[in-house]
């Protein structure tokens, strides 16, 4: 595998506005996406946090440490031209929510769920104007189709940029209702976080830690919160 990267050419990193919204400019050169498509952002905001990642390059380019302009270049090349299947996928995860799939046991597991899950599903019920029901167990349960349409149209409303981060709060967590609970500001992210990984926080309660399990949750952790900050940064 080639190890090959883009050398920094530019010298000022600026934020710049044009047709439709906000873009970076490198020495007064617009950056487009890897589709060759103008980068242009909804929010100054999300253009001053890209252009913040590409003023942090030195010698060698590195996507890797530029999650902003990683997410915004998806919302444009991946999520636009797939827009209605991209947020079907996503609002399917309500009819097979985390949340729902309960422990059978031990009574103390089944009871941590409930007391942390529970609250999340009753604020679904008051905000969202759905009730998803809990079953025991892995075996699928249905939920009423008028909630998970109610939900699917939720998904819709977004914008493309939302639902790049909405997408992995999602798919993070497992959970269309901890994502929901998060983009509606219900939930911080460090909390949604959390409540997604109550069964292994369990089991490592059990049988101790494992380190590169341990490794990997933080990874995930790290691109939940970030799809959080993109989300906060779509509005301004």
């Amino acid at each position: 595998m080639s190890n090959w990267a883009a050398k920094r050419f530019w010298k000022e990193t600026t934020v710049e506005v044009t047709e439709g919204g906000f873009t970076v400019a490198l020495d007064g050169r617009l950056i487009k996406t890897p589709a060759k498509t103008p980068l242009v952002v909804p929010t100054r905001a999300l253009a001053e946090a890209m252009a913040a990642e590409w003023d942090a390059q030195v010698e060698k380019v590195d996507p890797n440490t530029m999650p902003f302009t990683r997410m915004a270049n998806s919302a444009i090349d991946k999520v636009i031209p797939q827009f209605a299947e991209v947020a079907d996928m996503l609002a399917a995860y309500g009819d097979s929510d985390h949340l729902c799939y309960r422990a059978t046991g031990p009574e103390e597991l089944i009871a941590r769920q409930s007391a942390l899950w529970d609250p999340v599903l009753d604020w679904a019920e008051s905000v969202l104007n759905v009730r998803l029901s809990p079953v025991a167990g892995v075996i699928h349960a249905p939920q009423n189709p008028q909630d998970l349409a109610r939900m699917t149209a939720r998904v819709h409303d977004f914008s493309h940029f939302q639902l790049a981060a909405f997408h992995d709060l999602v798919a993070i967590s497992g959970s269309l209702v901890l994502a929901f609970a998060v983009s509606e500001g219900h939930l911080p992210p460090e909390e949604a976080w959390n409540l997604s990984r109550v069964d292994e926080k369990w089991q490592e309660e059990q049988w101790g830690e494992d380190e590169l399990a341990t490794e990997q949750a933080a990874v995930k952790r790290d691109a939940f919160i970030h799809a959080h900050r993109f989300f906060r940064h779509c509005a301004g």
